[in-house]
């Protein structure tokens, strides 16, 4: 896999100004630590809010329940004043039964009664039922209480009772589902008191009022619980009277001019109110809009609960107040935020100004400016005489700094003219003995080498026509040891390579070709092919970056010969796996332009005494394989174009060859 790898800007320092940070500071209690005190008292402000407002329709469930006990109270102390009355008791005597059915629709219609009538154990041909009241008035006990009537025990009374207890039902949601249209039963206060008969015989004086629409009686418990002006402008009080789940009588509104009779609660409040036997002090969903409501349950003579007793008031109102006064809130604080920010602003401008002055000081002297100063005149404070004494401080390093220049210049001075000296008797020493040393190694050995290399193709050349002439006799033959044949081709051709390359390495100038301008990023892409089959026997990845824009004036094949030499050294320092890098780009060297050749790998690396030998001739540490003469021969044909071949090395971390060659002029 081949990668292309850009080169990367090292990203700079954040910095923010002192200002910044001092008004996060100074202005977190005002923007941050204020309103989370205000959000947890609008918070703590709307929950007690709510209470004050269950409270009230918890009040107002009080005067309504007063008043509903009141009544059963009054009818039952006007029925047993009329059992002790003088006028009943003097018809009674008078045994005129007339006279008695006079009296009682006399009485009934001034005490307000839907029905009332003597239960003497059957005689007078009403019904008494199993009722807990009357049980309770002939066991000598006057009782009053609320009763469930039958639409059956309301036409034994009158026609008209039962018509009056109908109510028709109308569909509404979250209600319970019934399969009922109607409701026919009737909510009676039932009272009875104790008589006695002429006889002696204990009887029962029954009355009773039927609350089913009787608005005069919810519209007065309405008055007395929402008197005028115990609202705000625009809330509406109510009150309901229920049979079961049913509004029997209500001033709740379904229409302008249609009282909600009929409508039926929800089934959460019916749960909580009918079966848990809890009261309801909550906001509700009445017929159609939101209510603070309060609902009790009502109980009849046998301990059951039978309907519900409710007031509320309109939400709305309440809810545009809460709202009101929040957005209050927030704009007073909005308000203050506005004035006082600019305000605290002007004030830290004196804060601000000497540490920005400062800072920007302190970064013109890093830059090089010394003459840098504050310069500040404003009214003296800590931070104003913390800028003067960085004045005073920053006269001095500029004091000081010019005598340390001075004293510079005439030690570099010194050390210039003594390090020129040195430098140029090194190098024409180093040069000459380099070259002296050099001359004495490669003549002795290209005079050796020579000499080999003939001893070596005479033999060598007697041994292949030989081997010809063998395989010629054998014939057909020649196929029975056609392996071993082979075998001595191979390492016959081995040993004119070897000689081959001594020669080379001895009289170099004799093998060159001739020269021409490349591009090195196609002559390391010719290369490749050379050494696919070293890459593909481990896991090697190559990465190559081409930057290069030059060419270089050197023979093709040579220039091939070194990079594939570079190459095979570097996969041969990875066996298993490894990264191989191949970069070529401008660079120049001693000011002459040129392009720099980077073969990188991650191998098993060198130690340092082989570092320093490894352009020696016949040096090797691939026994097996090498002559020791591919870094050599490598370094004699970068030398001889005017180039530069250098090498760093890391044990176990890899090694780095580094080509230099002019550009083509």
């Amino acid at each position: 896999m081949i990668l292309f790898s850009g080169s990367s800007v090292d990203r700079p320092k954040r910095t923010r100004s002192v200002r910044f940070k001092l008004l996060a500071i100074a202005l977190l209690p005002t923007l941050v630590i204020l309103p989370l005190l205000l959000g947890v008292m609008m918070v703590r402000w709307n929950s007690k809010f709510d209470a004050l407002l269950t409270s009230k329709v918890s009040g107002d469930l009080t005067i309504a329940h007063q008043y509903f006990t009141h009544i059963l109270d009054n009818t039952g102390e006007q029925i047993a004043a009329l059992g002790q009355s003088v006028a009943f008791r003097n018809v009674l005597t008078a045994d005129d039964p007339d006279a008695l059915a006079s009296l009682l629709a006399q009485r009934k219609q001034a005490l307000g009664l839907d029905f009332l009538y003597l239960a003497d154990g059957g005689t007078s041909g009403q019904t008494t039922g199993d009722w807990p009241v009357i049980a309770s008035a002939f066991a000598g006990r006057s009782s009053t209480s609320i009763d469930i009537f039958s639409n059956t025990d309301l036409l034994g009374f009158s026609p008209d009772l039962a018509a009056r207890a109908r109510v028709d039902l109308i569909d509404t949601p979250n209600a319970v589902p019934t399969t009922r249209n109607a409701e026919t039963r009737g909510m009676v206060v039932h009272s009875a008191s104790p008589v006695e008969l002429p006889s002696g015989k204990r009887a029962a004086l029954v009355g009773g009022i039927l609350l089913n629409q009787n608005l005069g009686f919810i519209d007065t418990i309405n008055d007395l619980v929402y008197r005028q002006s115990s609202l705000p402008e625009g809330s509406q009080g109510t009150a309901t009277l229920f049979l079961d789940d049913v509004r029997i009588s209500t001033n709740v509104r379904l229409f302008a001019d249609r009282r909600a009779l009929g409508t039926r609660v929800s089934s959460v409040v019916r749960k909580t109110v009918l079966e848990d036997g809890r009261v309801w002090l909550d906001r509700a969903f009445v017929v159609n809009d939101w209510y603070i409501s309060a609902y009790e349950p009502i109980k009849d003579s046998f301990g059951k609960r039978v309907g519900m007793l409710y007031v509320g008031f309109l939400e709305a109102p309440f809810a545009q107040t809460k709202y009101e006064s929040l957005l209050i809130l927030i704009g007073a604080f909005l308000f203050v935020a506005a004035m006082s920010v600019p305000i605290f602003l002007r004030w830290a401008r004196g804060i601000f100004k000497p540490l920005e002055r400062m800072a920007n000081t302190i970064g013109r002297v890093e830059s090089g400016d010394l003459s840098a100063r504050t310069n500040l005149d404003q009214v003296q404070d800590e931070i104003t005489l913390v800028a003067d004494h960085l004045d005073d401080l920053l006269d001095q390093v500029q004091e000081r700094d010019k005598r340390l220049r001075a004293w510079n210049d005439q030690l570099n001075a010194r050390v210039d003219a003594r390090t020129r000296e040195l430098r140029d008797a090194n190098r024409a020493l180093e040069t000459t003995t380099k070259q002296l040393i050099m001359s004495e190694k490669l003549a002795a050995i290209g005079e050796i080498t020579a000499g080999v290399a003939h001893e070596i193709n005479n033999p060598v050349a007697v041994l292949q026509g030989n081997l010809d002439v063998v395989r010629d006799l054998l014939g057909d033959h020649a196929k029975i040891a056609n392996t071993e044949f082979r075998l001595i081709d191979e390492q016959v051709n081995r040993i004119n390579l070897i000689v081959t390359k001594l020669l080379q390495f001895a009289k170099p100038e004799e093998y060159a070709g001739f020269v021409e301008r490349h591009s090195v990023a196609q002559v390391i892409d010719d290369c490749m092919p050379l050494v696919a089959h070293l890459l593909s026997r481990a896991d090697i990845e190559v990465v190559r970056e081409h930057q290069s824009t030059r060419l270089v004036l050197m023979n093709r094949t040579e220039l091939q010969q070194v990079l594939v030499n570079l190459m095979v050294n570097a996969l041969h320092a990875m066996p298993d796996r490894g990264t191989l890098t191949l970069i070529d780009e401008d660079a120049d060297h001693d000011g002459r332009p040129g392009i720099r050749i980077t073969v990188r790998d991650t191998g098993i690396g060198m130690s340092e005494d082989v570092l320093n030998r490894i352009f020696d001739p016949f040096y090797t540490t691939k026994r097996q394989q090498g002559t020791g003469l591919g870094l050599s021969i490598t370094k004699t044909l970068i030398d001889r174009q005017g180039g530069r071949l250098g090498v760093q090395s890391t044990s176990q971390k890899g090694t780095t060859f580094t080509i230099w060659l002019p550009e083509a002029g």
